[in-house]
């Protein structure tokens, strides 16, 4: 192996190839500048246009109060919330409305984009293809949404931006008033349901009321017990009274018949007490024998006109809110910034083209340029092909008049 060939390769080689090749580089550098320079210039202008805009805190892009009425108050009413599906980001439903097909078919149809675009064949997905590279629907750091355009006319990026705002607002209203009339028609409609179980759980109450002369078990117990007490202390006043008598006197006196009859009769109101015929008139005091049966069913029949009144109050304010939401056509977006017509173009970033092709092409040629080096030092080849690249290079180097060392 030859001592050249031995000699290790060193940094300052490279530069020295580069050196040598310098005036390939600067040539063909240049020629690529100038073009990257020409081209920019060649390239239509284009204009962004943005505008600014958020949802109200109130808004909950749907049903407008009927979500306050939701799930403003109690852990139930949030859980009623999150069941007639209330519950959601606006932010992701306006982003939605904005890529919509019926949004875009309309900004398509006022602003003429077939004509725009150059597709003649009206093929909407083609234009919206292209038009969709010209559109910018982002959440900014303050969490607004920013509605951009992107047209040669400045005047039009601006017109279409705040049209896209005017689409999406006038169409959330639309829906708005959708949604609220489905959710007026379903909430009235068991509302009505809640009227009519309310009326018949009523009626039932009062006929167990009626029936059995049951006002107020609670109560009514109270005032039997009470009765029966006073009853009882009198039954046993009667019977010392009447033992007294007969140790004293006899069972034969008038006095001991007379207080022997009052015994029987106080045991006949208590016996009437405790078996007192249900529903019998003039009377406040429930039997003691009905008590438990009565108790239950009168706590059943209780608790069933509470439940149906509870869920009327619940209902009802929401089916007000809703036939008030169904007939709002007030604006659903706050416009923070209109868009204005812009003064600086968008595009192109002629800078951008020019360096971007100098380093692109830069790495390009200095591969070649190593490549070309290699090819023309060869002095055994492998195959002809290898052969016709030495000359293809050494051609190269002859037009920009390189000399190389045999």
């Amino acid at each position: 192996m030859s001592e050249k060939n031995q000699k290790q390769v060193r940094f300052s080689d490279y530069l020295y190839i580069l050196y040598k090749w310098r005036r390939f580089l600067i040539i063909n550098l240049l020629i690529v500048t100038i073009l990257s320079l020409i081209i920019s210039f060649l390239i239509p202008k284009t204009y962004k246009a943005t505008a600014t805009i958020m949802i109200p805190p109130e808004n909950s892009m749907g049903l407008g109060g009927l979500t306050s009425l939701l799930s403003g108050g109690s852990s139930a009413m949030s859980i009623g919330a999150k069941l007639l599906g209330v519950e959601g980001t606006g932010e992701d439903m306006l982003l939605g409305l904005l890529n919509s097909r019926k949004v875009i078919s309309k900004v398509v149809d006022k602003f003429n984009l077939y004509d725009y675009y150059g597709v003649d064949d009206r093929n909407y997905d083609k234009l919206i293809k292209r038009f969709s590279g010209d559109l910018q629907f982002d959440p900014n750091e303050y969490g607004f949404i920013e509605v951009s355009v992107i047209n040669k006319d400045p005047e039009v990026s601006a017109q279409m931006a705040n049209y896209f705002v005017e689409i999406v607002d006038s169409l959330n209203i639309e829906l708005n008033i959708e949604q609220a009339r489905r959710q007026r028609i379903f909430i009235e409609k068991r509302f009505k349901q809640n009227q009519e179980d309310l009326k018949k759980a009523e009626e039932a109450f009062a006929e167990f009321q009626k029936k059995h002369g049951v006002f107020a078990v609670p109560e009514q117990i109270q005032v039997a017990v009470s009765a029966a007490g006073e009853l009882e202390a009198q039954l046993v006043a009667q019977q010392i009274l009447a033992e007294t008598i007969k140790e004293d006197v006899s069972t034969g006196s008038i006095l001991y018949k007379t207080i022997q009859s009052k015994i029987n009769a106080l045991k006949k109101q208590l016996e009437k007490l405790n078996n007192r015929t249900v529903g019998e008139k003039n009377s406040l005091m429930i039997p003691f024998k009905k008590v438990p049966d009565l108790q239950v069913e009168y706590l059943r029949r209780y608790r069933e006109v509470e439940i149906q009144n509870k869920i009327l109050e619940f209902l009802y304010p929401m089916y007000e809110q809703a036939k008030i939401d169904e007939q709002k056509k007030v604006p659903t977006l706050l416009v923070i910034d209109k868009a204005e017509v812009p003064q600086l173009k968008y595009s192109p970033k002629k800078a951008f083209i020019v360096l971007g092709s100098f380093l692109f092409f830069s790495f390009i040629f200095i591969l070649f340029v190593f490549r070309g080096e290699e090819a023309i030092n060869r002095t055994q080849f492998n195959n002809p092909l290898e052969e016709k690249e030495k000359r293809f290079y050494e051609r190269i180097a002859k037009r920009y008049k390189m000399k190389f060392v045999k």
